[in-house]
């Protein structure tokens, strides 16, 4: 049985490899490539497309998970594994943990990213307190809290 997972493991990693230099040799984007899959299906393939799109946010885990929750037609992705070619960024872990993605393989780290140039580890590093990248200041405001109550009295879904 765990033969059967490594073995499926390594084909969907193989997919996004796959993926990633399809997009990265056609100008889409780096060389990163995610699958979505649900119990063995593959539900979603993509690469990086902030080239291509001019989208910071196009990275191929982001494209995944938009493409699975279109095909699926829902913001909720549980049950469903991510395999991705990089340790996922800030910005795309965060994705996961909103589509309620909860297992999520990854080949080249943050660091290898680092070295050809990407700029994860910065962001992570502005995140845990080490380094500052950017400046955020809240400015308060009663029609904004106002507004939240508005939605929370609506009873809408939260997620």
């Amino acid at each position: 049985m765990i033969l059967e997972k490594t073995e499926g493991m390594k084909m969907y990693m193989n997919l996004a490899v796959q993926e990633a230099r399809k997009g990265m040799r056609e100008g889409r984007g780096g060389p990163f490539g995610a699958v979505v899959v649900k119990e063995g299906e593959v539900i979603s393939l993509a690469s990086n497309e902030v080239l291509s799109s001019h989208d910071p946010t196009a990275h191929a885990e982001m494209v995944a998970i938009r493409r699975a929750s279109e095909k699926l037609q829902s913001y909720d992705l549980s049950g469903c594994v991510l395999y991705a070619t990089g340790e996922p960024c800030p910005m795309c872990f965060s994705a996961i943990v909103w589509a309620n993605i909860k297992e999520v393989y990854y080949a080249a780290s943050i660091e290898d990213a680092e070295v050809i140039g990407f700029r994860d580890c910065r962001i992570y590093r502005h995140l845990h307190g080490e380094e500052c990248i950017l400046e955020m200041k809240r400015m308060e405001s009663a029609e904004v809290l106002q507004l939240y109550e508005e939605y929370k009295d609506l009873k809408k879904t939260i997620y």
